[in-house]
């Protein structure tokens, strides 16, 4: 299989020096490549460097073929659909010639196979034939991720880089991603913290300042290497721990013999039946045994906590942090939340009408439905936000909402001010245990929010919230593994798990769903 890339022990470093990763070699051909790693180490510079756009600090980076960026986003000027698909100005030259206006520089530069590869780069991305100054406001968000689907269909590449393709898009938009790169003949090297895309994918690439590694497999398997990774250094962790203690039992054993013999030393001493010459003889054997044995002591010791401290290093590098939820006692047939006959609108505008459902006991339930449904709108009235303009709510449990901000936190105080004035029963010391219980321990209370990972912060979001008096009983969520690395994502679903009380959530990541516990939808 021929590359159309090739990386080779490449080092990547940010603007101020601090090292992304180092070391990395891998090819990408005919194959899909998924890249993880943590927020902030290095996935969307590492396409950037692919792409020429920085330069790394060491390593080289070989490209064989031509590449193309599949984007969500729009740039400045993409008004109609054509000015998104790249061809407006391709398309207008052709209508200059036909309409009898063109000039030499149209005639030399006219595609006259553009049209018709255009109806079928659409066709092949799920859209119907369009006009194409259409604005693109009346698409919808799916519709979007197709049009830009259909732009790279237009002229193949190569090679495909996608950074994050999923993002904010409904589940239509992610069903079209998924399907288009199930279909796609290139390469593909795809940043994404969607662990169903990264079911499909060949190999996966995964980057940390101390690990860059390249697993032959899709996610299942990927997560599968990393646990038995994770099992490993515990168990070496383990063993460090019994030696360091046989140790420390070995020199207080070899102390107590010592002191042992040194008492019998002196009692015969004192008894004055052995001559001083060779009183004097054994005092300095004895000297110069005892300290070659605290030299041999000492440096078995030292040896000892340096394997240990090396173990607890590196399983404190791969093993996930334990949060520990504390419990709100919802009883399992208490009502926590009711919509009678709920509407909502902006003029002429109808989110939803007559929208009824109940919330009892500690039921995990979706709300799903197209970008611009109104799900968030619907958190925000079970959240008491905002009113409904027709029917009735009613919330007799204590609640909390979270969205895709953390707006409650202050983001220049630090976690302890945060707990704190969040908290206002709860003094310095109960504030950092409240902490400590979600993985903020000890000087990690005094970090300001504004330096936090998207992950921390709604790890730090949760915390506040969750020590509450009373504890929540439900949580409302809008959207809460957007931007997540994949790590920070397993912690928040470890978390979640583990709360005994009712969750309505806004998410389109059916996996995290399914580890939540998810029950039912409601869909607008």
């Amino acid at each position: 299989m021929s590359a159309f890339l090739t990386l080779d022990g490449v080092a990547l470093t940010t603007p101020t020096g601090r090292p992304l990763f180092s070391d990395l070699s891998f090819s990408v051909g005919r194959e899909r490549m998924g890249v993880v790693g943590r927020n902030g180490a290095g996935k969307s510079s590492l396409l950037r460097a692919i792409l020429g756009e920085i330069t790394p600090q060491r390593g080289t980076i070989h490209r064989n073929g031509t590449m193309g960026v599949l984007r969500q986003s729009l740039e400045p000027g993409e008004t109609t659909a054509g000015k998104a698909l790249g061809v407006a100005d391709a398309l207008a030259r052709l209508d200059r010639i036909e309409s009898g206006i063109g000039d030499e520089t149209d005639f030399a530069e006219a595609d006259w196979t553009l049209p018709p590869r255009v109806v079928n780069a659409l066709a092949e991305a799920g859209l119907p034939p369009i006009q194409l100054d259409r604005p693109l406001t009346t698409f919808s968000g799916g519709e979007r991720t197709r049009l830009a689907i259909a732009g790279l269909l237009i002229d193949p590449p190569d090679l495909l880089l996608l950074d994050e393709p999923t993002n904010n898009l409904d589940r239509a938009g992610r069903h079209a991603i998924a399907a288009f790169l199930a279909e796609w003949k290139g390469g593909a090297l795809i940043v994404s913290h969607d662990r169903l895309l990264l079911e499909n994918v060949d190999r996966i690439v995964s980057l940390s300042p101390t690990r860059v590694t390249v697993h032959g497999g899709n996610w299942s398997s990927w997560v599968d290497e990393r646990d038995a990774v994770r099992e490993r250094a515990e168990a070496e962790l383990e063993r460090a721990h019994r030696h360091a203690r046989a140790g420390a039992r070995q020199a207080q054993d070899a102390r107590e013999r010592k002191l042992r013999r040194d008492r019998a030393g002196q009692a015969y001493a004192a008894s004055g039946s052995a001559p001083k010459i060779l009183m004097g003889r054994q005092r300095e054997r004895a000297e110069k045994s005892s300290g070659r044995g605290d030299l041999l002591a000492e440096q078995r010791a030292s040896a000892l906590a340096a394997t240990l401290n090396d173990a607890r290093a590196q399983v404190e590098v791969i093993t996930p942090l334990n949060v520990q939820v504390p419990q709100c006692g919802l009883p399992s047939n208490r009502q926590v939340l009711s919509f009678h006959e709920v509407s909502w609108g902006w003029g002429d505008r109808r989110l939803f009408e007559h929208l009824s459902f109940d919330l009892r006991g500690p039921e995990r339930v979706a709300v799903s439905g197209r970008n611009g449904a109104g799900k968030s709108t619907l958190l925000k009235l079970a959240g008491g936000l905002i009113t409904p303009q027709a029917g009735e709510i009613r919330r007799p449990a204590p609640s909390a909402l979270l969205d895709q901000t953390v707006g409650q936190l202050d983001r220049g105080a630090t976690l302890v001010a945060n707990m704190r004035r969040l908290n206002k029963e709860l003094d310095e010391n109960a504030a950092r245990a409240a902490l400590a219980r979600f993985a903020f321990r000890n000087v990690e209370g005094d970090r300001s929010v504004r330096d936090l990972s998207g992950g921390e912060c709604l790890r730090a979001g949760l915390a506040c919230v969750l020590s509450a008096s009373p504890i929540p009983q439900l949580l409302l969520l809008d959207e809460p593994t957007n931007h997540l690395d994949l790590e920070s994502i397993e912690v928040i679903e470890q978390a979640l798990s583990s709360y005994d009380g009712a969750i309505l959530v806004v998410s389109h990541d059916p996996t995290f769903l399914e580890a939540i516990g998810v029950e039912r939808e409601i869909t607008l």
